[in-house]
């Protein structure tokens, strides 16, 4: 999955502190679309902020795919985890540059202020296009502070292109987000 400007490891800790809590509950946010049973893919996982969530949200049923370009942040997230319950559904991938590099067919897939970061969308939307389920979703949040309605815009015409449609746009403070499934025939 090759990205541009990259989150530096250096500042997870601004990714996951209880103010990002309170503005971006991942219960609040995720409890709509994360159904036990599941396969998640965590795209851009940073340190686990959503990782967590999603795990204790499928209820000791599925697995949660917590993959990054980072060994840092794969650490961040292994730290947490071991020794709980949560580290049987959470596998920790990380990504080559250019592809998240999963084969595993997953239901749901989050990304979280990680579009923007990848520079060739296609590539990403195509890969993702191979990975999922039928009956999948992706959830994409992108920050207003980084990403211009237009381009925002001009990524959903992207993904539209490649055969995906809108089944959502929830609301999302201080950020664009939407959930897209594949077109149906």
């Amino acid at each position: 999955m090759e990205t541009q400007r990259v989150c530096p490891v250096e500042i997870a800790g601004g990714l996951d502190n209880s103010i990002r809590r309170f503005l971006q509950n991942p219960q609040k946010i995720l409890k709509p679309y994360i159904r036990s049973g599941m396969t998640v893919l965590d795209l851009g996982c940073g340190p686990g902020f959503f990782t967590v969530e999603i795990a204790k949200l499928l209820n000791d049923s599925g697995k949660v795919i917590a993959a990054d370009l980072q060994d840092g942040m794969l650490e961040k997230v292994r730290q947490k985890i071991t020794g709980t319950e949560l580290e049987q559904r959470i596998i920790l991938h990380k990504c080559q540059s250019e592809t998240i590099g999963i084969t595993e067919k997953v239901d749901f897939v989050l990304a979280f202020y990680v579009v923007h970061e990848v520079p060739n969308q296609d590539k990403l939307f195509q890969e993702l296009k191979s990975i999922l389920n039928p009956d999948a979703r992706i959830f994409i949040v992108e920050p207003n502070f980084h990403v211009t309605g237009k381009s925002f815009d001009t990524m959903l015409e992207r993904a539209k292109n490649l055969g995906f449609e809108i089944a959502d746009r929830p609301k999302s403070f201080l950020n664009r987000a939407v959930v897209l499934t594949l077109k149906k025939d």
